[in-house]
């Protein structure tokens, strides 16, 4: 399976809750699925303020997470 590194565009909905996954292992990318009840790691919760399209890290290396801020290019 090749890995992704450019974020993922979602349209989210305003007052909606996502959780992002943060230990990478999830099959179900950008969102957690429960694969880091393994690891160390815990899911990023976000809720949106208003319907848009939120461009959520993939790479996981984001400093912004779980928001992409251009992490994966460099």
């Amino acid at each position: 399976m090749k890995k992704i590194n450019n974020p993922f565009p979602i349209n989210v909905v305003s007052g909606k809750t996502y959780y992002w996954c943060a230990c990478g292992k999830s099959k179900k990318q950008p969102f957690c699925d429960g694969s880091h009840n393994t690891t160390s790691f815990t899911p990023i919760k976000f809720v949106s303020d208003k319907n848009k399209t939120v461009y959520f890290c993939v790479c996981k290396k984001s400093g912004n997470a779980p928001l992409c801020d251009g992490s994966h290019s460099k």
